[in-house]
């Protein structure tokens, strides 16, 4: 049974959000391709397209319009079928393009409009040229539509490897916040671990604070990456070498041990891991660690916008969509 404390705080929350909306005529729905969601909170959208109740958003390029009528036309010119970067990973349907907010502004600006419709914490909306985002797609006979993201620094003083993260309501609850956790810090011979960080070579943790909805995936995301390592590496071990082997940092390994109360302390002093077997739950491979093409993002020393060890090309530019959608049926 569900435990009371992890429950998705969308349905208490949206009494009051609508009420928010009502009483300052903000957005209340958005539409992209065929979903209609409810907004949970306010994005600072020009004044024209804030007024309105339902906004329309392009599932492949985020331009945002006022009407049904103008979306239709849109999808019918848009040229954009999948994100506007590189495809650095592909499983079946799913896809991750790595995108550049410099090269990228218009799109990026818009990814993140549409993130503070769900995001009670973002702040981060226009100024997208320092960071990275990464672009999570499920392929259907129309193109890749967007799913969800993790954006973070090209260069983080404080070593964050997630800045924002957010998957649409439509497709939550199909473990994509997990493949996006998962994704963004993996280890190459580890089933379950930090991807990204693992091939900087570095441990990491997200930027605080996370939102509701990103805090709980990241406490079940950690509590099963611990619990992972235990059951495979049996024999006395420490927290540091947990957080070498997993890629998270050892606050975030000892927050949560204590929120999951597998911490205590034994006669002599020295603290012990608990394994709590009662409310243990099963752990996926959410990532294939062998299908990611990538390399790190470099910062010049001058603190510019980087450069990349090798140029990298998207495999959607080199096939097409439509030769990509059939190797895929294959």
């Amino acid at each position: 049974m569900e435990d009371k404390k992890d429950r998705l705080p969308t349905k208490s929350f949206l009494p009051i959000l609508s009420k928010q909306h009502h009483d300052i005529g903000h957005i209340k729905k958005v539409q992209i391709g065929k979903f209609l969601m409810d907004v949970w909170y306010v994005a600072p959208y020009p004044e024209e397209y804030s007024r309105l109740e339902t906004l329309y958003v392009c599932e492949f390029c985020l331009k945002y319009m006022k009407s049904r009528y103008i979306a239709k036309r849109h999808k019918v010119k848009c040229p954009m079928k999948y994100p506007p970067g590189n495809e650095i990973y592909r499983d079946g349907q799913l896809s991750v393009f790595e995108v550049d907010g410099k090269k990228n502004k218009m799109y990026c600006q818009n990814l993140c409009l549409l993130a503070k419709m769900f995001l009670d914490h973002k702040t981060l909306y226009y100024d997208v040229e320092p960071f990275l985002f990464y672009i999570l797609t499920e392929a259907n006979q129309a193109g890749c539509q967007f799913v969800g993201y993790f954006s973070k620094e090209k260069k983080s003083l404080l070593n964050y490897n997630l800045s924002c993260i957010m998957t649409l309501p439509s497709y939550q609850r199909n473990g994509y916040g997990q493949f996006l956790i998962d994704f963004s810090k993996k280890k190459t011979n580890w089933p379950i671990g930090y991807l990204l960080s693992k091939r900087e070579g570095k441990t990491g943790s997200p930027e605080k604070p996370l939102s509701d909805l990103g805090l709980l995936s990241y406490r079940k995301y950690w509590i099963n990456s611990i619990k992972k390592f235990l059951k495979e590496h049996p024999a006395r071990t420490s927290i540091e070498e947990i957080s070498k082997e997993t890629c998270i940092t050892v606050n975030d390994i000892i927050a949560t041990l204590e929120y999951n109360r597998m911490l205590r302390k034994n006669k002599q002093g020295q603290y012990e891991i608990i394994m709590n077997e009662k409310n243990d739950q099963p752990i996926r491979n959410y990532v294939k660690s062998e299908l990611l093409i990538w390399v790190p993002y470099l910062v010049t020393k001058q603190g510019g916008t980087g450069t990349l060890k090798k140029p990298r090309e998207s495999k959607f530019i080199e096939y097409g969509v439509s030769k990509m959608l059939d190797l895929r049926k294959g």
